[in-house]
C-alpha cells in the first residue's frame, strides 16, 4: 500500500476509445485495460473495488437468508433446449462445441442450471422456501460493446433464484429481494430507483429494474421526483415478515417510475406537473417473478402437504457487480477524477508526503501509515519522489475520499492537513487527531 511499490499505471492522456466519464477515468486511473472488444483485464485497484462491491452484495444477500454457491461458466446446450430457450435467445449467446462435437454455451444467465440443481435434490415442500445465488462471470456477445464496463461482453454478475411452493410465497421472495437490493445500493453510496420494466428474454409478469440517474444512462426514465427523497437508511427488517417486506415494496414502488419500454403517458400525466421528471438512467440490477415457466419446462416439482406434486414458483434476481463500478463513477466524479463513496473506496485515505527524503516528513508519514493500518484501515501512501502537484493530481484522479498531506512546514507547527475529496475542504490537525477522525468516519461502515 505504498505507491512506490504498488502497480497503478496512471495515464495522463485520455485514450481515444473512451466516450463516457467512467470509461475515461477507469482507464486513466489504471483500473482496467482492454483485452479485446468489450473484454477487460481488471488491474489491482479496479479488482480491489470489484471485490469490495462483491462483499457488500454477499453480506446483504446472506442477511436476507439467501445461500451462495457457484455454477460453471460453460453450460450444456441440452438444458437450454429442454427449457426452449436455446434457439430463441439470439446471437448474444456465445455458442461453441467441445472436442467431442457437443454443443455448449458461455453462460449469459443461469435459470436452467439452478433449476436443474433444484430438481435433482429437492423433492418436498418441507425444503421450501429456498433461494440460491452466485456471483460469477457472464458473457453476452453485444454487437457493439462500448462504454467500458458499462456495456461490455464479459461481466461479473450476482444472479439469484428463488424456489417457492406458491405464487404468494414467491412474491414475498420478490419483495425480499427488493429490500435487500435497496440496502445494497445505499451501502455503496448509490440511490438506485426501482422502476417498472420489461422482462425481455428472462420472461415473467413482475419485474423491476434498479436505475441510477446519470446523463450517460442508456435508458430514458420517467418518474415522480418524490421517489428521489426516499431513503431506506439503517432500519431493521425481518426478512421473514411478509407485511414488513410488502410495506417497503409499497413505499418504494407506489410513485410513478418507469423506463421508456413500459412508460404510460396517461399515468404519468396524473403525477403533479412540478414533480414530473424525465432523465437518463443506468441499470444496475433487476428482479423478476416468472411463476412456473422454468419449473414446468424442466420438471422441477415438489410434493405438497396433501401428497400431490406441483411445479415450484420461481423468480430470478440480478445485480451487475462489474457494471456498478461504472455507475458509481458516473454518479460521483468531477473534472479532476473519481470521487469514491466511503463504502466502496479502494483505500480509505491517501497519505501525501510533500518532501520525500526529509527525515521529519518521512517519519511522520510512516507513523500515520502504521497507525491507520493498526486500526484495520487501508491507506495508500504516496512515497514517490515526485513533485507535489503530480501527487495531488494522482490522488484526485483515483478519488480516495480523504487525503492526509504531510510537509515540513506543517510539522513544525505539529499539524498535518486533512482534505475531503468531495468538498475540497481542508483542516489542520495534529497527526493523531487526523487518524482518529478517519477511524470515526469508517467506524459505522
Amino acid at each position: 500500500m505504498r505507491l512506490s511499490r504498488y502497480f497503478l499505471p496512471v495515464l495522463k492522456e485520455t485514450p481515444s476509445e473512451a466516450q463516457i466519464v467512467s470509461h475515461r477515468y477507469m482507464l486513466r486511473a489504471g483500473m482496467i485495460k482492454q483485452a479485446s472488444a468489450g473484454i477487460y483485464s481488471w488491474l489491482p485497484m479496479g479488482f480491489k473495488v470489484l471485490r469490495k462491491l462483491e462483499n457488500i452484495v454477499h453480506e446483504e444477500q446472506m442477511r436476507a437468508g439467501h445461500i451462495p454457491m457457484l455454477m460453471p461458466t460453460m453450460q450444456s446446450a441440452d438444458l437450454w433446449r429442454e427449457s426452449g430457450r436455446y434457439d430463441g435467445y439470439g446471437e448474444e449467446m456465445l455458442r461453441v462445441q467441445d472436442r467431442h462435437g457437443r454443443d455448449m454455451l458461455f453462460s449469459p444467465t443461469a435459470e436452467e442450471m439452478f433449476t436443474d440443481v433444484f430438481r435433482s435434490h429437492v423433492k418436498s415442500y418441507k425444503d421450501l422456501p429456498l433461494t440460491l445465488y452466485q456471483i460469477q462471470w457472464k458473457f453476452r456477445d453485444e454487437i457493439r460493446p462500448r462504454f467500458g464496463v458499462m456495456r461490455g461482453r464479459e461481466f461479473y454478475m450476482k444472479d439469484g433464484y428463488n424456489f417457492d411452493l406458491t405464487k404468494e410465497d414467491a412474491l414475498h421472495a420478490y419483495n425480499r429481494h427488493l429490500v435487500s437490493y435497496l440496502r445494497t445500493y445505499e451501502r455503496m453510496g448509490l440511490q438506485a430507483i426501482p422502476m417498472r420494466a420489461d422482462s425481455g428474454p428472462i420472461g415473467g409478469d413482475y419485474t423491476h429494474e434498479f436505475l441510477v440517474l446519470a446523463e450517460t444512462g442508456e435508458s430514458e426514465v420517467f418518474y415522480d421526483s418524490e421517489i428521489t427523497e426516499l431513503k431506506f437508511g439503517d432500519r431493521e427488517i425481518d426478512f421473514d415478515n411478509v407485511a414488513q417486506c410488502q410495506a417497503v415494496m409499497d413505499e418504494f414502488t407506489s410513485r410513478y417510475a418507469r423506463t421508456d419500454e413500459t412508460h404510460d403517458k396517461a399515468l404519468f400525466d396524473q403525477v403533479p406537473e412540478d414533480r414530473r421528471r424525465v432523465a437518463r438512467g443506468i441499470e444496475v440490477g433487476q428482479i423478476f417473478y416468472f411463476g412456473t415457466q422454468y419449473s414446468d419446462a424442466l420438471g422441477a416439482t415438489v410434493q405438497t402437504p396433501e401428497g400431490g406434486s406441483v411445479p415450484v414458483h420461481m423468480g430470478s434476481h440480478g445485480i451487475g457487480v462489474s457494471r456498478l463500478l461504472g455507475a458509481i463513477i458516473e454518479a460521483s466524479h468531477d473534472e479532476k477524477g473519481i470521487i469514491w463513496p466511503e463504502g466502496v473506496t479502494p483505500f480509505h485515505c491517501g497519505i501525501v508526503n510533500l518532501k520525500q527524503g526529509d527525515e521529519a516528513a518521512d517519519g511522520a508519514c510512516d507513523a500515520l501509515y502504521k497507525s491507520l493500518v493498526a486500526l484495520g484501515l487501508e491507506p495508500l501512501y504516496d512515497d514517490r519522489k515526485e513533485r507535489a502537484g503530480g501527487k495531488f493530481a494522482t490522488m484526485d484522479l483515483i478519488g480516495l475520499p480523504w487525503r492526509i498531506t504531510v510537509g515540513p512546514r506543517g510539522l513544525k507547527n505539529g499539524v498535518v492537513e486533512l482534505t475531503c475529496r468531495r468538498t475540497g475542504e481542508s483542516e489542520e490537525l495534529p497527526p493523531e487527531q487526523a487518524v482518529e477522525k478517519i477511524a470515526k468516519i469508517y467506524a459505522g461502515l
